[in-house]
């Protein structure tokens, strides 16, 4: 008996000895902590909670009457007789930037952009998506008041340069609110292509819930084409005066023609809009290699928003423009034989010292969308012999924001109001003096400058509003009169609304 207990026992501890052995071995080849840091769902930032803040920063720009949930609750109407001064209704819409002026120019793209953001990753949004259709919502009412006369859109509301003589609050705005427009006399293919733009990539938005406005966006889109396509010129040519040097069109028309196009194809399907592509593509500069993208440089956008024709819905005449993206994308990925960005020591993409941020979110966003588009069609890349994957693409956009949001040598988010350190001194007139509830009494034209030079801190937060962001050494001073670096705008935004649903999607916090 004794012995048969003994070999038992003696099985079991070979046995244990054998089991330990083998996970130990196992332990030391895949080591728990380097595991940890690749599991999917690691995040070193909340980007739900910034996704959140990136859309409740339009309510903060908000021109107009405001509705009863309006959550930033510090504004107050403001610009309601605009548009008087040529009998027409040109109230609401946003103040693009730090100003009290409406640009149309950047309101349109701003537009463009987040309806793009919403059709790409607006599944991914959960809550936010209601948020975000109301935001691109507040956008088109004012764009279908600007055109509802046909070959005319207001364009402008605003006398730019004496708006920029004062600091005062919108609320207090006592400047000259002039009308500019563009018509058959005074052309403006760029902006009117950029509004088509705007309205045919809302239309998208709100094809689901809303579909007599999504009719009623593509209608105006078509119109809007159309005009912005017959009588053409750049708009900073007759309205130079007033739209130069603050948003001239510097790219020219021909970038917006093509953009716009491509949204019209993408909203109506028609083979119109494709045979336009096709037969003005080259004319229109589809393979020109500048790769910036924003508010006047359109070409890389359409390049993108093209492939995905190709890639995606397998229209086979839309071929190139796989090729011109590709090789937009070797221009960017560090270490591949085409590679021309230049990057901050931090790794932050740097295109110009003047709200650089603005680069750094569209491009972010077209990675994560080509990436997307690559994924569903099996391609990749390939840069000279390098081959770059869609993870490739999405781990460069995810640096990029994360950097935003933080990782950076002065451990700053460029986002106000997202982490323990952001800019506190914003180059944002209704941020930086106090609120009406504060301070019921009016403050008059020049009175704010001595609060727009002060080191004191914005007494109203402009939650979710990202800033020009760091220069070229990463060095960022948090000066209000700083505009370069320190002034939010709404196209820096739209894009990275974009950006953080995927993210706060990737890493299961939506």
């Amino acid at each position: 008996m004794a012995s048969s207990v003994f070999s038992s026992s003696l099985l079991h501890s070979l046995l244990f000895f054998f089991f330990f052995f083998s996970f130990s071995l196992l332990c030391n080849a895949f080591p728990l902590h380097r595991h940890r840091h690749r599991h999917p769902r690691f995040a070193s930032h909340n980007y739900r909670d910034a996704l959140t803040k990136s859309i409740l920063f339009f309510e903060g720009q908000r021109s107009g009457r405001l509705p009863p949930n309006q959550r930033v609750t510090w504004r107050r109407n403001s610009g309601l007789s605009d548009g008087s001064a040529l009998h027409v209704d040109l109230v609401g819409g946003y103040y693009d930037a730090g100003d009290n002026v409406k640009f149309g120019f950047p309101m349109a793209f701003t537009t463009t952009m987040l309806s793009w953001s919403v059709i790409e990753f607006g599944g991914l949004m959960k809550g936010e998506l209601q948020n975000a259709r109301e935001a691109i919502r507040w956008a088109t009412d004012y764009l279908l008041k600007a055109t509802a006369q046909p070959d005319t859109i207001y364009v402008q509301v605003g006398d730019a340069n004496k708006d920029h003589a004062c600091w005062e609050r919108p609320e207090d705005m006592d400047t000259p609110r002039n009308v500019f427009k563009i018509d058959r006399n005074t052309p403006g293919s760029d902006v009117a292509a950029e509004t088509a733009a705007a309205l045919a990539a809302a239309s998208l938005v709100f094809r689901r819930t809303d579909p007599t406005y999504a009719k009623l966006l593509v209608r105006r889109a078509i119109r809007v084409f159309e005009f912005a396509d017959k009588y053409r010129g750049p708009y900073s040519n007759g309205l130079k005066r007033f739209v130069c040097p603050f948003y001239c069109s510097y790219s020219g028309y021909q970038d917006e023609l093509l953009w716009g196009a491509a949204w019209l194809q993408r909203a109506t399907k028609n083979p119109m809009y494709l045979h336009y592509i096709q037969v003005n593509g080259q004319t229109l500069g589809a393979d020109e290699t500048d790769n910036t993208f924003g508010w006047d440089n359109k070409h890389v956008g359409a390049r993108i928003l093209l492939s995905k024709a190709f890639l995606v819905q397998k229209v086979q005449s839309l071929h190139d423009y796989k090729g011109h993206a590709d090789n937009y994308i070797c221009s960017l990925i560090p270490g591949n034989p085409f590679s021309q960005a230049q990057y901050t020591p931090g790794g932050l993409l740097f295109k110009m010292s003047d709200s650089n941020m603005q680069y750094v979110t569209s491009t972010s966003f077209l990675l994560l969308a080509y990436a997307k588009y690559l994924t569903s069609a099996h391609k990749v890349v390939n840069c000279g012999g390098a081959v770059v994957t869609p993870s490739r693409l999405r781990n460069v956009a995810k640096k990029q924001v994360d950097y935003l949001l933080g990782d950076n040598p002065l451990k700053m988010s460029y986002m106000v109001g997202y982490g323990p350190r952001y800019p506190r001194r914003i180059h944002h007139r209704g941020s930086s003096l106090p609120s009406i509830a504060a301070h019921p009494a009016k403050i008059q034209c020049s009175s704010g400058f001595s609060i727009m030079t002060s080191q004191s801190p914005n007494p109203n937060i402009l939650v979710g509003a990202v800033v020009g962001g760091p220069d070229l050494h990463d060095q960022f001073p948090d000066q209000r009169s700083d505009y370069e670096q320190s002034e939010p705008s709404t196209y820096i935004n739209a894009p990275l609304v974009g950006s953080l649903a995927y993210l706060a999607h990737s890493f299961g916090q939506l």
